[in-house]
Order: structure tokens, then C-alpha cells, then sequence
């Protein structure tokens, strides 16, 4: 896994009114500070990618539908340096995802329903100045193929 990555596989707790699932805790092991909590969706077979932020940390899951999520790591000085990370997340396997600071980042939406992805990144989005370093989905040095794999 790319060197600062974690996860954190989630328990869904189901009655008979429905379901519960914690997706982070301040106790957790995972939590470095709070800065705001977002609601973004995807659209199936869409690509949001590839971006990365040089101050926050993103702690990504998915609470409706499947994403691919990819991870790159373009730190010339981390020992995973050019290292490709995939991870499934979704209803089928509820997990959050932690991205640290300037690992390029982006999912697809990978189920026949749109997904709905929540961000509790450790930093505020600033309007003013916004945070955010992207790169086109396809055209791009980071050696990922975001085309379905039949077979």
C-alpha cells in the first residue's frame, strides 16, 4: 500500500428499522482533526480524477452505489514513489479510505446507480484559495487505465 494510506473497514449494523455505520470516530485511530465532512455523487461510468491536495488529508467513503478508487503516489521522495493503489468501496464493501497530503487521487463510479461519496477532509476548502492540484483523467503520467477489465 502507498506509504500513509490507511483504511478502516466499516461495520454495518442492521435492525429491523434500518441500519447504522460509523464512518469515523474521534477516538479512532485514523483521526488526525476536523476540518469540514461533504456529500459529492457520481454518475455510473464517470471518472472524478485526478487531483490532490498539498495540506489536508482526505478520508474517503462510499455510503451509496461502488467506486474504484485510485490512489498515485507522486512524492519523489516517498518509498512508494510511483506506486498505484486500487481499492472497491461501496455498499458492498463498506470501508473508509485515508489519503494523505499530495497522493494524486480520483474513483469511478463502477455500479449501475450513482454513488454518493463522503469526504471528512482535515482542512476547511478555502473558495479564495482552494487546495486543489489536478490533472486530466486520461492524459496524464500517472500509468492507470480507468477502462473496465471484462474477462
Amino acid at each position: 500500500m502507498i506509504d500513509g494510506v490507511k483504511i478502516k473497514k466499516l461495520k454495518v449494523i442492521p435492525d429491523e428499522r434500518g441500519r447504522l455505520m460509523e464512518i469515523m470516530r474521534r477516538d479512532d485511530e485514523l483521526f488526525e482533526k476536523f476540518g469540514q465532512v461533504y456529500m459529492s455523487t457520481t454518475y455510473p461510468g464517470v471518472v472524478k480524477a485526478w487531483h490532490l491536495h498539498k495540506n489536508q488529508i482526505d478520508n474517503v467513503c462510499c455510503v451509496h452505489g461502488m467506486i474504484k478508487l485510485a490512489l498515485y503516489d507522486g512524492r519523489e521522495d516517498s518509498p512508494t514513489y510511483k506506486q498505484v493503489d486500487q481499492f472497491y468501496l461501496g455498499v458492498h464493501n463498506p470501508m473508509l479510505v485515508q489519503i494523505p497530503e499530495k497522493v494524486y487521487h480520483g474513483w469511478m463510479c463502477t455500479s449501475e446507480a450513482e454513488a454518493l461519496i463522503i469526504n471528512i477532509p482535515t482542512q476547511v476548502y478555502s473558495y479564495e484559495k482552494p487546495d486543489e492540484h489536478r490533472l486530466d483523467p486520461h492524459d496524464n503520467d500517472i500509468p492507470y487505465d480507468w477502462r473496465r477489465k471484462d474477462g
